[in-house]
Formats: structure tokens, sequence, C-alpha cells
């Protein structure tokens, strides 16, 4: 649990458009959640970027490409919410926002229930083809996959921060950020030829 929640943590520490992290920790915070990245925006947001958004979903697939890394393509449940997360924003990229540029800047599908009431029998009415389907399936694949090697890729490039800062998470359990920021500012052994 410590290298997801530091996978998160890191992700979000090298994007440009991530909400700050306030605080990490491995102590279970709601049933289900084993632990959890703590980011506070600075300010009130009422729209998001297309660049936002990108940033936002490599964060949420940090910790499943950090429990990839350390245990060598082995991964566990623990990103199950994060994966329904990060699937429904892209979807919304696809489906609602006209961020893809496969399909357009065009909305696909409309929602059955009222915009603000969250119920179990939500859902949408199909106004495309079943090849439109396909697209928004692949779309989304496409999308997911970008992010997660992106992910990936940031946290390849910081492995030694990603022990580094797990490792400590593992002996406190909880860090806050001047924690994460004194951790993260020393100086690193120069990695083995």
């Amino acid at each position: 649990m410590a290298y997801h929640e530091t996978g998160h943590t890191l992700v979000a520490l090298s994007v440009k458009h991530a909400d700050p992290v306030h605080r990490v920790s491995i102590i279970p915070r709601t049933i289900g959640a084993l632990g959890y990245t703590l980011q506070l925006p600075l300010h009130e947001k009422y729209l998001m970027t297309q660049p936002e958004i990108e940033d936002q979903i490599t964060v949420m697939l940090g910790g499943r490409a950090a429990e990839e890394i350390i245990y060598q393509g082995v991964v566990s449940t623990g990103a199950s919410n994060d994966l329904e997360r990060a699937s429904e924003l892209v979807r919304q990229v696809v489906t609602r926002f006209g961020m893809s540029t496969e399909l357009g800047p065009l909305t696909w599908g409309i929602p059955t229930a009222a915009r603000f009431l969250q119920t179990p029998f939500a859902g949408e009415q199909r106004n495309y083809s079943e090849q439109t389907a396909q697209m928004i399936d692949e779309e989304a694949r496409r999308i997911t996959g970008e992010m997660y090697t992106r992910a990936k890729g940031i946290l390849t490039q910081r492995q030694l921060d990603l022990k580094l800062v797990a490792a400590e998470l593992m002996r406190k359990e909880t860090l806050y950020r001047g924690d994460l920021d004194r951790l993260l500012a020393q100086p690193q052994p120069a990695a083995a030829p």
C-alpha cells in the first residue's frame, strides 16, 4: 500500500496541473480505502482544461503504475477505485466534454437521470451507432493507455524517490507536505552502473 500511495503522490508532485499534495497516509480512512493521498486545491474551480483533466487521470493511475514497477508486473486489487474513477473521467472526456481528437467536439449519449441527482438508476440513452460505441471504447482505451504510460514513465524516472518515500511512509504511516519536501530535497545516491 505504501508504494501505491507514494505513486499517486510522486505523480501529483511531478505534473503541472495537479492539486497540491497535502498529506499521504497508509492508515485506512474509510471502508475499502487502505490509504489515501490528500490533494487540496489552491482555489475553487468551476471548469477544467484538458491538460488539467489529463494530469488528474495520470495521478489516479499512479498507484497502479507504482505497483507494477516495484513488483515487476504484479498488481493488486488496490487500484480498483482509482481505475473506476479514471475510467469514468476518461469516458466523460470522450462523450461529454468533446475533447477527443478521434470523435471531435460532440457529445455522445443523453443522460436519463436528473443532472445533479445520483441514483442507482442513472443511465444514458444512446443516440449513436454501434460503430460509434466501438470508437468511444477505443478512444477511452487509447487515452487511458497514454496516461498510464505517462504515470509509469514519471515513476520509472523517480524510482529512487518512490522507494525512499514509501520506506518513510511505512515507518511513519502519514507524511505531510513538509515531510515530503524535506525527504525529496535530500541528495540521492548515484545509481549503480
